[in-house]
């Protein structure tokens, strides 16, 4: 259960990542600095949560590319 709840967490943090840097690339508007201010230290946590979660993405490459090998 740990690792598949690791998975969503990491998933739906990346997203919501994704989804912030859509607004600043569409509208230069950073929801993360709207809700938490410009640079604190709770929008500094959240950055670098997205990072580390995108970090641990990369690991899916590899679950899929074992999975098709299997095939």
């Amino acid at each position: 259960m740990g690792s598949k709840f690791l998975g969503y967490t990491a998933l739906t943090v990346a997203i919501i990542g994704a989804i912030n840097w859509g607004l600043i690339g569409l509208f230069r508007f950073d929801l993360v600095a709207f809700i938490f201010g410009n640079m604190s230290w709770i929008s500094r946590i959240f950055y670098a949560l997205v990072g580390i979660c995108g970090l641990y993405l990369i690991t899916f490459y590899m679950m899929f590319s074992d999975s098709r090998s299997e095939a």
